[in-house]
């Protein structure tokens, strides 16, 4: 089962991430094989992090809860809330997969929360500049929730014109990059 997971920062706690990156990067590498795509957030300036992505295939809810709330930035109090919903693998593959030029350009996450019908079921084209893409959905792993999405766009206008205008009770675009051991 895959499973989409967005940890936000909690204001403030730049300093305290940086303390844990190493206890960070060793807790994921116990997840090295399950992991679809990782990497920070920012805010607007391109430099603030702002949260840390995360898209994992695991067994259950069970194991899924327990990657997200184990983590030792979050045991730690760096970060204010978890997003954490069932997800399914649009482009079947992994950001490590990524046929697109992974330092050109600028690369996003698009947050698509909504709920009614479902939206945005096929990638749009080109899919090329798809990172990772799939539907959020409630732990029956059918309820439409939202879309997901990592991408390589001109700028967040761009980025956020991947999902379907007025579908959704908020879109969200984060700049992104790519995760993992520097």
């Amino acid at each position: 089962m895959e499973f989409f997971c967005y940890h936000r920062d909690r204001p403030g706690s730049l300093a305290l991430r940086e303390e844990l990156i190493e206890a960070h990067w060793a807790y994921m590498d116990r997840y090295e094989r399950e992991l679809i795509a990782r990497g920070p957030t920012f805010a607007a300036d391109g430099r603030t992090p702002t949260g840390s992505v995360h898209i994992v295939d695991l067994p259950d809810p069970a194991a899924a809860r327990a990657f997200a709330f184990d983590e030792p930035n979050h045991q730690a109090g760096a970060y204010r809330d978890v997003l954490l919903r069932r997800w399914r693998d649009l482009l079947g593959r992994t950001m490590w997969d990524f046929t697109g030029e992974p330092n050109a350009g600028a690369h996003y996450l698009v947050l698509g929360l909504g709920s009614g019908p479902a939206a945005d079921l096929t990638p749009p084209a080109p899919q090329d500049r798809l990172i990772a893409y799939g539907p959020l959905l409630a732990d029956d792993g059918t309820t439409w929730l939202g879309t997901a999405a990592l991408l390589q766009a001109a700028d967040p206008d761009a980025a956020r014109a991947v999902l379907t205008p007025g579908r959704y009770a908020d879109i969200e675009v984060h700049p992104w990059e790519f995760g993992g051991r520097r």
